[in-house]
């Protein structure tokens, strides 16, 4: 269990939590990639913990931490249990979603509808709070629908600081849970980043990082020099990631030398091999490491060579090795058109 001083340089950066993509090969990949960002697990529901006892969906590797588990949930008791359930198993930091805009989410009743009752998130976090020992955070929108942003994020965040709350990420964007899909929601809302600014100046003891938007190393260094605390990327992390992790640990911490994607291709054999090993598919852990060489010579034929092989049944490690072949063949013949 990492303290909560630790966990709060980690939150300098951090990768958001992603339905289907930032599940346990995901995160050891990024692992691989930085020692020092925090990473966060895919929302899992509380219902799913407490009542349907899918442990499954906690499986991670020792080598995650620093790690948060998100959790998706409206009712105080159950979220206390599945925060204490996922305390239990290991989890550095347990985080209540009150962002995602889903249909399903919302049918739930939790994730960003949450926005509108404030009272609510506060019980939940106080039973979750009471329930473990590590840190309990909140992920929240600057508001939904109609709500005027200026007014609910102020009071929202003052009731989960009343109760206890002392890290928030907050997303930019307000969510239209009527009328917009979430892919939608992704970007139609405009972004409010003065606001979660200002946010910080009415609660400066309160450690907010920005989520939202920020696609790059250079954008997350201009956010906290312009004063949060921390930067949350979300696609970018995952479509790009040697483009934003395999410099953060130099860059945003301060510590640690640079990382390569040729590298960590090679760090990931023997992971694949073991998930091989225990009756796993290739393309489970493959598909997370289509945009390894994003931007470079080579991308394009390092994503069909595993595209088109991961899925095969009698693929092994042998396919990544030859995809990296190919892509080494590449960045030769791009260095030496660039020396004619």
């Amino acid at each position: 269990m990492k303290s909560a001083t630790t966990l709060r340089n980690s939150a300098r950066l951090s990768v958001a939590p992603m339905m289907d993509w930032t599940d346990r090969h995901c995160r050891y990949l990024h692992r691989l990639m930085s020692k020092r960002t925090l990473l966060y697990t895919e929302m899992v529901t509380s219902p799913a913990l407490v009542r349907g006892r899918a442990m499954h969906l906690l499986d991670y590797n020792q080598s995650e931490h620093p790690v948060a588990l998100q959790l998706g949930g409206s009712d105080p008791a159950e979220l206390a249990e599945a925060a204490r359930i996922g305390a239990e198993v290991g989890y550095d930091e347990i985080n209540l979603n009150v962002g995602c805009p889903s249909d399903r989410v919302q049918s739930g009743a939790f994730g960003a509808v949450l926005m509108k009752d404030a009272a609510l998130v506060a019980r939940c976090v106080s039973a979750m709070q009471r329930a473990v020992e590590v840190e309990v955070t909140v992920k929240c929108r600057i508001g939904v629908d109609d709500q005027n942003p200026e007014e609910v994020l102020p009071e929202f965040l003052s009731r989960i600081v009343g109760a206890g709350i002392e890290r928030v990420t907050v997303h930019a964007r307000k969510a239209w849970l009527d009328g917009l899909s979430p892919k939608e929601n992704r970007d139609i809302p405009p972004l409010d980043y003065p606001l979660v600014h200002r946010m910080k100046e009415l609660f400066p003891n309160l450690h907010i990082s920005l989520n939202g938007g920020i696609t790059t190393l250079e954008a997350a260094e201009a956010a906290l020099d312009a004063g949060v605390d921390g930067v949350m990327i979300g696609r970018a992390a995952y479509h790009q990631p040697s483009e934003i992790l395999c410099q953060a640990d130099r860059r945003i911490y301060g510590d640690g030398a640079d990382t390569t994607p040729e590298e960590i291709v090679v760090a990931m054999l023997p992971y694949i091999q073991a998930h091989l090993d225990n009756g796993g598919k290739l393309a489970s852990v493959t598909r997370h490491m289509l945009g390894l060489f994003a931007g470079r010579p080579g991308a394009r034929i390092w994503r069909r060579v595993l595209s088109e092989g991961g899925h095969r049944p009698e693929v092994g490690t042998a396919l990544v090795l030859e995809a990296l072949d190919q892509v080494k063949a590449q960045t030769a013949l791009a260095s030496q058109l660039r020396a004619v």
